[in-house]
């Protein structure tokens, strides 16, 4: 069985393998962007450029068709960073996972990772820490994302639109109040839980199909087809999850922000 390697930090329970794979997603990003604007050209613009320049264009049209771009224009790069980082984050897992074995407890810069799992040396041998895998298959990870954006949308709304944002949770009468914050809270968790689900399921399935493989040769080589069929099925899923997470934020803006609800 994987589990995750935890460290506590300050009194705090930290997923190991989330720490890693965010910063392992972060640097992606940013090694495409440098790439893709090191080295600009009207003239003869490289294929990292021409991929960026429709990666923008891709997201202004997303954003124009949930607001006026008067407003929208300056959500055109959290937009960008969303999407490159969500499908980033979706496709860290697919081609492998990696997992370790340890004998005795691990350490993380002196920090013991996950130590209750060793307390009994002869459990240690049944524990495997998994290393590898797309952020965005963890549940903190993928409602820490939609956190950050909900207390985004909000805090948009009520700087930029007070007076309209306050009012709807009244519209149409005052009795319609708890199904507006029922709706806010709804939109928290289906943000964050739709993405977990499914990068997570498609792990798990990954997983499964593996370890059918590896029952003999003549598995192994049955296998390989559902495999290959099911992560590729898998980009596309990771594909259409980054860009359901970013255009749902954008509708939220848009009516955090819209004058009329």
């Amino acid at each position: 069985m994987h589990e995750s390697p935890m460290i506590e930090l300050f009194g705090i329970p930290f997923d190991l393998s989330n720490l890693i794979m965010i910063t392992i997603t972060c640097l992606v990003v940013f090694l495409i962007a440098v790439l893709g604007t090191r080295r600009l050209s009207v003239d003869n613009p490289g294929k990292m450029q021409n991929f960026l320049e429709w990666v923008v264009e891709f997201i202004h049209n997303m954003i124009a068709s949930t607001m006026d771009m008067k407003q929208g224009k300056s959500f055109i790069m959290l937009g960008i960073t969303l999407i490159m980082y969500i499908f980033v984050a979706n496709m860290l897992g697919l081609p492998f996972a990696l997992s370790l074995h340890f004998y005795e407890a691990p350490t993380f810069f002196g920090i013991p990772i996950s130590p209750d799992l060793y307390a009994e040396a002869a459990h240690a041998k049944d524990v495997s820490l998994l290393f590898w895998k797309s952020p965005t298959a963890s549940m903190s990870a993928t409602m820490g994302l939609a956190l950050i954006v909900i207390v985004m949308v909000h805090y948009l709304g009520v700087t930029r639109n007070t007076k309209n944002y306050f009012k709807h949770y009244i519209d149409p009468v005052p009795a319609f109040f708890p199904l507006h914050i029922i709706e806010k809270v709804s939109q928290f968790l289906t943000l964050g839980l739709r993405l977990f689900g499914n990068i997570y399921a498609g792990e798990v399935l990954i997983g499964v199909i593996l370890m059918t493989a590896s029952a003999g040769v003549l598995a192994g080589i049955g296998g390989m087809i559902p495999l290959i069929v099911w992560q590729a099925f898998s980009i596309f899923v990771g594909t259409i999850q980054a860009f359901v997470f970013t255009i749902l934020t954008m509708v939220y803006i848009s009516q955090s922000i819209a004058k009329d609800h």
